[in-house]
């Protein structure tokens, strides 16, 4: 049964199949595309969601306010998705298959228990579209600087038209309230972030004088509030745009004495640290070398000192399911990571280092909030993106990392952790 809606429009992108070879690229699988068409039945009646098809019809009666999925050219969405699942739902937003009237709601419906969307006894059906990452993406050595340069280094002015003034790109720490909080303002981002850091630094409990490493720079926000408290500071970075930008920053504050930034990968980190601090960068190194990672930690670590990280964190059952699986997101948005689990990061430094976890604290809503008016800025800056020669599959490929991203903090899906790792039987300074 079908009823009519109005028909909307929207551009459709022109793809450049040379940038975008799998974008440009629509599938012929009719057998899988027949599966994926029985799958969005079902998800739609399970989860409650409006289908609109070409020609201004519905797929099922669905209440008035249910979030919108709008297939502007069904066969190619069929297509894609069941050739490559996820992935090709992705591709088929890029392509501009699809659109949604509220992108957030959308994805926040279908984020919720993920590993009840494909039917009991059917999860065989996996096989057909689930790859392996490639090998060429895994973050040893030799590929971690190429998988940084993918994304960190796509232009540091990009960044600037979405990011608050402080630069940071990471999940900001919003005042608490009593009550329900009202959403979060503009305004409010840069002194956010720094609430951020300030909790980080003093979990680490950096003062003056302190050996501070920082692994994963970003564009040099920490390091020069760590140098306004009298730190000594030594930051990592792989990104050459986050170098030069964040050697500025920090010089324009005054702390070029104190911080100090180098293009090196935590691997070779050399020397000994009271503190060492990592914001959201554990995400990136990929389940296999968490252990080299935390040895790493421990290494640098001098007797009595503190590890603080902040980490975006999922529910362990889900990450195990997902370790070995390439996305969307690793395909297009940050190739070689793996989002850990907390039960991963206790028992990885377990296992492989004196490192134990000392404290945890969770705000995974707030990340929502900071994703949104993230995205808000990125899509009311639409045009000024494009004047740095991005096109419109590049502009729709964020929209949809954006909006993922808060919908999976927003289901509780996704959280972000600050979490402190001391070593067992010392006294910390």
């Amino acid at each position: 049964m079908t009823t009519t809606v109005p028909p909307t429009a929207r551009p459709v992108p022109v793809v450049d199949p040379a940038r975008w070879p799998d974008v440009a690229r629509v599938p012929h699988v009719p057998l899988r595309a027949a599966v994926a068409e029985r799958l969005l039945h079902r998800v739609a009646a399970r989860r409650g969601l409006r289908v609109e098809l070409p020609g201004g019809r519905t797929l099922r009666p669905a209440p008035a306010d249910a979030p919108v999925l709008r297939l502007h050219r069904a066969e190619d969405f069929l297509h894609r998705v069941g050739e490559s699942g996820l992935i090709g739902f992705g591709e088929a937003y890029q392509a501009g298959d699809w659109d949604s009237p509220d992108l957030v709601a959308l994805l926040t419906r279908l984020a919720g228990a993920p590993d009840t969307l494909v039917p009991p006894g059917t999860q065989w059906l996996r096989r057909l579209y689930v790859q392996r990452p490639p090998a060429a993406e895994l973050s040893t050595a030799a590929n971690a600087r190429r998988n940084i340069h993918r994304h960190y280094d796509l232009s540091n002015e990009l960044f600037a038209l979405f990011l608050d003034p402080t630069m940071t790109y990471s999940s900001a720490l919003f005042p608490a309230a009593a009550g329900p909080r009202p959403a979060a303002t503009w305004d409010e981002l840069p002194a956010a972030q720094h609430r951020k850091i300030d909790r980080l630094l003093d979990l680490a409990r950096v003062g003056p004088g302190t050996r501070l490493l920082e692994i994963g720079t970003g564009w040099g926000e920490l390091a020069v509030r760590a140098a306004a408290r009298g730190a000594r500071v030594v930051s990592l970075t792989l990104s050459e745009e986050q170098l030069r930008l964040a050697r500025r920053r920090i010089a324009d504050a005054g702390q070029d004495g104190r911080a100090e930034v180098r293009l090196c990968d935590y691997r070779a980190a050399e020397g000994a640290y009271d503190a060492v601090v990592s914001v959201e960068m554990i995400e990136a190194v990929g389940r296999p070398f968490w252990p080299e990672y935390f040895a790493t930690l421990d290494r640098v670590l001098a007797p009595g000192g503190r590890v603080a990280l902040q980490a975006i964190t999922m529910p362990h059952d889900r990450m195990l399911a997902s370790s070995r699986t390439y996305t969307w997101i690793l395909k297009y948005i940050f190739p070689g990571g793996l989002i850990p689990s907390l039960q991963a990061v206790t028992e990885t430094a377990a296992r492989h280092t004196r490192l134990r976890v000392a404290g945890v604290d969770a705000y995974g809503p707030h990340y929502a909030e900071t994703l949104r008016l993230w995205r808000e800025r990125f899509t009311e800056r639409s045009a000024q993106v494009a004047a740095l020669g991005f096109d419109e599959v590049f502009r729709r490929m964020w929209e949809l990392y954006l909006a993922y991203s808060e919908a999976g903090f927003r289901t509780g899906y996704l959280d972000v952790q600050q979490v402190l790792l001391t070593r067992r039987g010392e006294a910390t300074a």
